[in-house]
């Protein structure tokens, strides 16, 4: 087998196979990824993790020219279009309902004074995660790797190459913040 490495520097040069053969190899993380996903968004989706591996590949696919130097990295930004299938499905039933029962969700996750309760809430979190990215880039993408992947604090610091401690610092501050955005 390749190194991953190898394989996506393959891919992003074009190569179909190289990136069939990172998605196999990778199969079983994406997998991971996609059950933390769904874990958190409980109800939200009518989508299982196979399904949303699928999607958030269908979206990688249709983006050119991504560069990423490794696994980590590749591994972040899936974490990325995973909340963004599940952003744009919740988006897509609430515009269905406009007002109409808005089902109770559970995240199991760190956040705890933070779970939201609502599809509303959801994107209001969504919303204040968009903010952050204005002001602090690297928070958001801590909480995104964290909140929306379930990456671990060590493969967050490898990915964004900074040491753990800086992840948990981060991690606080993000916390702070997003509860300063989501009272107001």
């Amino acid at each position: 087998m390749q190194d991953i490495t190898q394989l996506l520097k393959a891919a992003q040069a074009g190569d179909r196979a190289a990136a069939d053969q990172v998605v196999a190899q990778l199969y079983a993380d994406l997998q991971r990824l996609a059950r933390s996903q769904m874990r958190r968004s409980g109800d939200l989706t009518l989508l299982d993790t196979q399904a949303l591996v699928h999607e958030a590949w269908l979206r990688l696919d249709g983006v050119p020219a991504v560069d990423f130097p490794d696994r980590r990295h590749f591994l972040a930004y899936v974490a990325r279009a995973m909340r963004s299938v599940v952003i744009d499905l919740v988006r897509a039933r609430q515009a269905e309902r406009r007002g109409g029962g808005v089902q109770a969700l559970t995240l199991n996750t760190a956040l705890a004074d933070l779970v939201p309760q609502s599809e509303e809430h959801v994107l209001r979190v969504h919303e204040a995660l968009d903010d952050m990215a204005q002001v602090e880039p690297r928070l958001a993408q801590v909480v995104e790797m964290r909140y929306f992947g379930g990456l671990m604090e060590q493969e967050i610091a490898q990915a964004l190459g900074v040491t753990e401690r800086t992840v948990q610092r981060d991690w606080q501050k993000a916390k702070i913040f997003l509860a300063m955005s989501l009272q107001g």
